[in-house]
């Protein structure tokens, strides 16, 4: 039987187990769980009484922990708002979800494997200190990363800045094809559709000529474009295949964590991240949602070292069962390169279950540093008080100030809320703008016309606390003035919709209110 006829053969089997009726089903599982709840509750009702002073008294005890978390405030207030007002279902959703509990066990994991691989990064001292004799602000930046996340400034790299997808893909198949050691893929999401099969297909021949080949992928992410079975149909061409964390029937305790990185390496000379995901909608083969914006860079020489770390961070501690490498130093090795452009640069990333934001805190950090205009493109826009309170102040101090929009949603519950947070944004001097060809899934940040930033991180509570992320920050290359001639693009076919909102609340303003007050939740 051919590979072919295999690969159909194996697909056909799993069509009753494509990613919706899965998640159809799991939904299906934990409404039953509720109902169980329920019936015993019921059952109980004559101790309700009892129930009630109980879960009071675990409440307010419940209230005080979370108050002294080291947490932002809009992390711990729909938690205390919940509790306040219905002790029992407050309580019982905390313990269930709110708790850190069942992320112990992966927390570990990634410690363990962290302590091993970042030790293997330079330092680049001496980098930093040329950087910090340019600029001492921008330095700064990168000395938190550094200290914070692990991942040194670097230069000897050049950088390529994509302003379109499809022009990052054909990039990254031209790489593929001279790939001599390893590939390591990691995505968000990947769909079993032309723009993935022509990957694959490279992919397939490299393994025959005796190439390393892994591909990570988030179930969440995939789950409305492959089915459970895929990995297997990967490991059957001989590439290597991990999912991060399965979406299986029954309440899953860590749902909220997921894998929201879009990283390539290639023989840790060549690197890819950006915004975009491998789906045909990134690359204009589907349009739903009229033309998709999205952006990606590829950086090659020594900074490609930490977008090695940051895939086989997660290709190790993803669960406790696998087979990890033993020995990482193959896969960074000291390749010769000589940068045409003097530049610095950052390939960091950030995970859900430390005490740092290191997304929000380098949002932050560049919206301080600006002192001519900052501007953001995200294409979900649901704010913490402190980067609300960041972007306004340096809008007041003179900062132009701009934060780019879809004007076609994709999610529109998400959609909603972004534009509940325009009337803050709006009077405090942010310019707020929503891309009128479709739906633009580019997360990017520029300032000055010195520092920009490229990568996966939205500016929501999903990226900024919930999900694993990956960004690429760079000083003084000619990609930055590549994405400030981008930027402009996009705001010459945006529309200004900030002073729309400066006027009355209308009702359906104050359902949204409600609706952001349990954001970070969502």
């Amino acid at each position: 039987m051919s590979s072919v006829l295999k690969a159909e053969t194996l697909e056909k089997k799993a069509s009753t187990e494509n990613g919706i009726r899965r998640l159809i089903l799991t939904g299906i599982s934990v409404g039953l769980e509720i109902a169980v709840i329920a019936v015993v509750m019921y059952q109980l009702k004559d101790y309700a009484e009892w129930i009630a002073i109980g879960s009071r008294i675990l409440g307010a005890f419940l209230v005080l922990f979370i108050y002294n978390e080291n947490k932002t405030s809009a992390m711990k207030m729909p938690w205390i708002i919940l509790i306040m007002i219905f002790p029992f279902l407050g309580v019982s959703l905390y313990l269930f979800i709110g708790m850190s509990f069942s992320t112990r066990a992966m927390k570990k994991r990634y410690e363990e494997v962290d302590s091993r691989l970042f030790p293997l990064l330079p330092e680049n001292k001496e980098v930093a200190d040329r950087l910090a004799s340019k600029d001492r602000r921008a330095a700064n930046i990168t000395r938190y990363l550094h200290d914070r996340s692990g991942y040194p400034v670097y230069d000897n790299t050049d950088i390529v800045y994509y302003d379109d997808a499809a022009k990052g893909l054909e990039a990254q198949k031209e790489e593929l094809k001279k790939a001599e050691k390893f590939i390591f893929m990691e995505y968000h999401a990947i769909e079993n559709k032309e723009s993935w099969q022509g990957i694959q297909e490279l992919l397939e021949e490299k393994v025959k000529a005796g190439v390393d080949v892994r591909v990570f992928y988030d179930d969440m992410g995939s789950i409305g474009f492959i089915n459970v079975h895929f990995a297997k149909l990967m490991e059957s061409k001989g590439i290597r295949c991990r999912v991060f964390n399965p979406f299986k029937l029954g309440a899953n305790l860590f749902l909220n964590n997921r894998d929201h990185r879009k990283i390539t390496v290639i023989d840790g000379k060549v690197g890819f991240t950006g915004g975009y995901n491998l789906a045909n909608e990134y690359f204009h083969i589907t349009e739903p949602y009229g033309y998709w914006k999205d952006t990606g860079v590829k950086i090659t020489g020594d900074a490609v070292k930490s977008l090695t770390v940051a895939f086989l961070e997660m290709w190790n501690a993803v669960r406790g069962d696998d087979e990890n490498d033993q020995e990482f130093e193959p896969y960074l090795p000291d390749v010769p390169y000589e940068a045409k452009e003097d530049g610095f640069i950052v390939p960091y990333a950030d995970i859900p279950n430390d005490d740092e934001q290191v997304g929000e805190d380098v949002y932050i950090s560049i919206t301080e540093y600006a002192e001519n205009y900052v501007w953001f493109v995200t294409p979900y826009l649901i704010l913490t008080d402190e980067m609300i309170h960041a972007l306004g102040l340096a809008a007041k101090r003179g900062v132009d100030v701009r934060i780019i929009t879809p004007g076609v949603p994709d999610k529109k519950l998400i959609y909603a809320v972004t534009r509940s947070y325009y009337h803050s944004l709006a009077k405090n001097d942010v310019r707020v703008y929503e891309y009128t060809p479709g739906f633009c899934h580019a997360k990017m940040c520029i300032t000055d016309d010195k520092i920009a930033v490229c990568g996966t991180i939205n500016m929501d509570y999903r990226s900024l606390y919930h999900h694993f992320e990956n960004g690429c920050l760079f000083i003084g290359y000619d990609a930055v003035a590549k994405v400030r001639e981008d930027f402009e693009e996009m705001l010459s076919v945006s529309r200004e919709v900030g002073p729309d909102y400066l006027g009355p609340r209308p009702k359906k303003r104050i359902l949204l209110d409600f609706l952001r007050l349990f954001a970070p939740l969502l």
